[in-house]
């Protein structure tokens, strides 16, 4: 996600090639279905796809390292073939990491930050790639129960900034961190709106910052319904502009098109 010619903020769209996704309710676990999604992503414009093959919705259960390499690995290597967009992907394993970066993708996007495994941090050094360092407490399976803070933005911002500062240590070049507050995550609905109304302080750590809210539970539940996730479109589409006005260089839709539509407006209204 490195800032070339494209003007900020970057929109990444979601490829869950998991039988479990909250959004899409597995209906890309094929790798074909998963490949014929990224590519009506890319037509949509977006600059990034990001492809899971674990999901990470609340109470998820984790997977083997099989099958999440059998999940992503030829979508990526696929979608490498036709398609010269930035490839992410979206796991906590470092082996997964390093079998997408061979086979195509530049981002390792990490919802444990570099902390799963030992040789994370290692690894993520070795190949050289940008990472997205997210906070969660907990897993999936138990973040629920660990939605507890004090301070929510300042406990969020300390806990990136320290694992940054990990990455840099373990060699990870600094200009290939970004940060990702993690809505959602071990998170209430009003923590998740304090965090976009406090991405100033996060973004003064000095990284590029990655907010991904598409269709997110918490969203029906501000707006005092109980719309399934793809009827959240209203919402993920406000949530995006909220957090690029506050300081989001990027973010992580379901909605590709839709979310470039709006950011095109607001970037036209803005500058009259």
């Amino acid at each position: 996600m490195s800032q070339g010619a494209r003007a900020l903020p970057r929109v990444m769209g979601v490829v869950n090639a998991t039988p479990d996704s909250f959004s899409d309710g597995g209906r890309r676990a094929d790798p074909g279905a998963a490949l014929a999604h990224a590519r009506r992503l890319v037509g949509d414009g977006a600059d990034i796809v990001d492809i899971g093959g674990e999901s990470t919705r609340p109470g998820a259960a984790p997977v083997s390292e099989g099958e999440e390499l059998a999940r992503v690995v030829p979508v990526i290597e696929a979608l490498r073939r036709q398609s010269d967009v930035t490839i992410s992907v979206d796991t906590m394993k470092p082996a997964v990491a390093r079998a997408a970066v061979e086979a195509g993708a530049s981002i390792w996007n990490d919802v444990s930050a570099l902390r799963h495994c030992p040789q994370s941090l290692a690894v993520a050094a070795e190949l050289g790639c940008e990472v997205v360092l997210m906070h969660m407490r907990g897993t999936p399976a138990t973040m629920a129960a660990e939605a507890r803070y004090d301070d929510v933005v300042g406990e969020v911002a300390g806990f990136l900034e320290e694992r940054a500062c990990a990455a840099i240590a373990a060699g990870v070049r600094r200009e290939a961190i970004w940060l990702d507050p993690g809505l959602g995550f071990a998170k209430t609905a009003e923590h998740n709106i304090a965090l976009i109304r406090g991405l100033p302080r996060i973004a003064a750590l000095g990284f590029p910052v990655l907010v991904g809210a598409s269709r997110k539970r918490w969203i029906a539940r501000i707006a005092g319904d109980d719309a399934p996730e793809a009827r959240r479109l209203g919402g993920s589409i406000a949530a995006a502009l909220a957090a690029v006005r506050q300081g989001a260089a990027a973010v992580r839709v379901h909605d590709v098109a839709e979310t470039r539509q709006a950011l095109a407006i607001d970037r036209a209204i803005s500058a009259l």
